[in-house]
């Protein structure tokens, strides 16, 4: 049984700032006022300091100008109504606030809130810090006072529970905008901000934590989906539910033939890399073209492998190439094939032909040499960049691809009409329909920022495109297992794992069970 594009929608749904504020906008409309959902806000954020850390003391709530300070002056108010030492440094003049944020800080000052002007104080270090400087509303850097503060609150080590998101973090793109709190924990509010779940988000959130201050499920469903792109977070178990079980009567035709390309002169470990992950993700058949001298140590290595030495001679006289090509269900092509008259000769065969392609690595490399290349393909394409890969491609600064994923992976996808998955932390994937989501994988750790990492991704997409799934519902799925895979890896520690560490525990994540060690 193959997911269905459905079964990518288990997961949560991620928003913009702007798609907040409209949700927000809604809810008051639909009836709640402006001030009841920041003294919701203010109410959770409370309640959950006091959950994870009942015992640090004083509480002292950094407060900005807007309706972000205003729930840090909500928290203050309850925790002084609680009889708890509390205190707010504020740095915006308590005068010269409005509305809400104004009537919230009316609320601290009756319950008897200390309200000081920050200059420079440090936090106290048996204490706790609530975040409530910037929220979602910062475009450009952030000025200096706010990143004094910002740098005096991480350099104290107390934790500090961020509202919303973490001040000076971008919350839709996950980036930095110059000085950025690292919380222990941030809380959104009414939707999850995507920005905590990619990037350098994911460092300065810290536990992610959520409510939906009681906000009707009406309210979402009238925001529209149509109105504003939406970003879904996959969830690994509940796609692997969905799969479902084998046929009893199955066999290895059942399943596809996965044909990987790579391995060129001293970069044969990429292409056997790809090659196995293929085989331990479910592909009925997997072979290999590669260089001869390689043959019989990916035979030794893999026996399970059809493995096909093709010289240069080979390729360009006698066409064994397309004679392979034309037996597979599926083409991973790029994995160590180099960017030689080898690897190019190749790359020109499999775009000849219509078969489903997962084009990495070099051969990445030679499309944004010569994009024009893809016009010979006529079928459907999942191209797997790095961001210097996307940078490449794109013909910017990896810089550029960085300051904002989302829009990158859509230009990738756009470009190149294709499946694109743009690796890193906060993995994005873009259908080649555009009336997609973009689906977000917020798994994986550290330990895989090793070499060969990206070769297991493009042999377990190339399998399960095999096994029957279309381009993107394969592409999430393989995203999710590869990094769930990683994780369990990095159970035994992070420093020193090996890409041949996740394949070892493929098996064990897609068939539901613990890995045997």
């Amino acid at each position: 049984m193959s997911l269905r594009r459905e079964d990518l929608e288990l997961g949560l749904v991620l928003y913009t700032a702007a798609q907040v504020r409209e949700l927000d906008r809604l809810a008051i409309a639909g009836g709640i006022a402006g001030f009841e959902l920041m003294r919701r806000a203010g109410q959770a954020a409370f309640a959950s300091l006091q959950q994870r850390w009942p015992d640090r003391s004083p509480i002292e709530v950094f407060c900005g100008g807007g309706n972000n300070g205003g729930d840090g002056y909500i928290v203050a108010a309850l925790a002084a109504e609680a009889s708890l030492p509390v205190k707010v440094w504020a740095l915006a003049d308590p005068a010269s606030l409005s509305g809400d944020a104004a009537l919230a800080m009316e609320l601290a000052v009756e319950a008897g809130v200390a309200i000081q002007q920050w200059r420079g104080e440090a936090p106290n270090k048996a204490g706790l810090v609530v975040d409530a400087l910037l929220g979602t509303g910062l475009k450009g850097g952030v000025r200096e006072k706010y990143a004094q503060a910002i740098s005096a609150i991480n350099a104290s080590g107390v934790p500090v529970l961020a509202l919303d998101v973490p001040s000076g973090l971008c919350s839709d793109s996950g980036r930095k905008l110059g000085a950025a709190i690292k919380a222990s924990a941030t809380i959104s509010f009414i939707g999850r901000k995507r920005g905590l779940y990619t990037l350098e988000g994911i460092d300065c959130a810290g536990e992610k934590l959520f409510d939906d201050l009681a906000v009707s499920r009406e309210v979402y469903r009238q925001l529209g989906a149509n109105v504003f792109d939406k970003t879904r977070q996959l969830d690994c178990a509940a796609m692997l539910t969905r799969w479902g079980v084998r046929p009893r009567n199955a066999h290895k035709g059942s399943f596809g033939h996965v044909l990987v390309i790579g391995g060129d002169v001293g970069t044969a470990g990429a292409c056997l890399l790809a090659a196995t992950a293929a085989a331990r993700s479910g592909a009925g058949l997997v072979s290999c073209i590669t260089r001869p001298e390689h043959s019989s140590m990916f035979v030794a290595a893999r026996p399970e492998l059809m493995v096909h030495g093709l010289s240069d001679e080979h390729i360009a006289i006698d066409g064994a190439a397309m004679g392979l090509i034309s037996k597979a269900s599926v083409v991973a092509i790029g994995p160590g094939l180099g960017q030689g008259d080898w690897g190019r000769a190749l790359l020109s065969a499999v775009l000849s032909s219509d078969l489903p392609l997962i084009i990495d690595a070099d051969a990445l490399n030679l499309v944004a040499l010569a994009p024009e290349i893809l016009n010979s393909h006529r079928g459907p394409r999942i191209l797997t960049p790095h961001p210097g890969e996307a940078a490449r491609l794109l013909h910017c600064s990896t810089a550029d691809i960085q300051a904002d994923r989302f829009s990158s992976v859509t230009m990738l996808r756009d470009k190149y009409q294709a499946t694109v998955l743009l690796k890193g932390a906060g993995t994005l994937i873009a259908s080649a329909d555009s009336a997609s989501p973009i689906y977000l994988n917020s798994g994986g750790n550290p330990g895989m920022a090793t070499g060969g990492m990206g070769d297991v991704l493009a042999g377990i997409t190339a399998a399960f495109v095999a096994q029957g799934h279309e381009p993107t519902v394969a592409t999430c799925l393989a995203a999710a297992v590869h990094s769930a895979a990683a994780d369990r890896a990095a159970q035994r520690g992070e420093r020193g794992m090996l890409a041949s560490d996740v394949i070892d525990n493929l098996r064990g994540v897609i068939n539901g069970y613990a890995a045997v060690s």
